[in-house]
């Protein structure tokens, strides 16, 4: 893994030698929620990829994002390099009016031996890959934590014992998400990476989504629509593929230097037609 360079594009070069400490962990949080989008475009490109952290660190290193495994598990292998203690978890997001479970269809992470004002035990979940979710670390502490325009819960699991439960906002894009106690291997979440990458009835296949969280707020991109939640609300459709490229680049950094103008032709087609079809129906 390229250290140096994953902290370059994160804008903190300064933390490569810092000892671990609450407000470092909380300053690369925040860093990649607001400079690496959360995405999932190699899908709409046919463009498959894995969930090895090396190789989820690689695309971001190189400008581009990624869902939770590529997210937290290219997180996850920067922090333990960097010295923290932080720990994979199987997780399941719970989408609205679904039932909560330990689906795998998502990898959380936990901190420990960092206290800190209002969390002396000093254990934190982390989490880059929720979409909307945490803009810093939440205290692994029962409690209501507010993050912008968003309120979130943690309490104890009472799908998974001994495991914890986030509940969103209600404004939120999902329901909650719980998450087992015991530490997760990658090769645990393969087969659900394979059906979220190719099913029919994954949302990561039925729409093309990119997330950036910030302080105050969320932008979204869902196929041609751009939605900000929080300070400067608002929502406009891209008419254009000027528009939605200029989109990707100037509100969530992505350039897509990696994706050859011929790719980039055929996946404007496809956001097309799939919202002429959203419209019509």
């Amino acid at each position: 893994m390229n250290i140096a360079g994953y902290l370059r594009r994160l804008g903190r070069p300064d933390l490569l030698d810092a000892p671990p400490t609450w407000e470092g962990l909380r300053a690369l949080h925040t860093a990649h929620v607001e400079r690496v989008p959360y995405e999932a475009l190699d899908i709409w490109l046919e463009r498959p990829t894995g969930i090895d952290p090396a190789e989820s660190a690689a695309r971001i290193t190189g400008g581009r994002g990624g869902y939770c495994y590529h997210l937290n598990g290219a997180f996850s292998t920067l922090l333990a390099r960097l010295g923290y203690d932080v720990t994979r978890h199987a997780g399941g997001v719970q989408s609205r009016g679904a039932e909560p479970g330990i689906t795998r269809n998502h990898l959380a992470l936990t901190a420990r031996g960092l206290p800190a004002p209002g969390n002396p035990g000093g254990a934190w979940l982390v989490d880059l890959g929720l979409g909307d979710g945490p803009h810093e670390p939440l205290p692994l502490v029962a409690g209501s934590y507010r993050q912008g325009p968003f309120t979130y819960g943690l309490r104890p699991s009472e799908v998974a014992p001994g495991g914890w439960r986030f509940d969103h906002d209600p404004a939120g894009s999902f329901e909650g998400m719980d998450f087992a106690p015991e530490p997760a291997e990658m090769a645990e979440f393969e087969d659900m990476h394979r059906h979220l990458s190719t099913s029919p009835d994954s949302g990561f296949v039925r729409v093309a989504a990119v997330l950036r969280r910030d302080a105050s707020g969320v932008d979204v991109l869902r196929g041609l629509v751009l939605t900000r939640q929080g300070a400067g609300a608002h929502s406009v459709t891209l008419d254009s593929a000027r528009d939605y490229y200029a989109a990707l680049g100037d509100v969530f950094g992505l350039t897509l230097d990696d994706v050859a103008d011929a790719e980039k032709d055929r996946l404007w087609r496809r956001l097309r037609d799939a919202h002429e079809a959203w419209t019509a129906s």
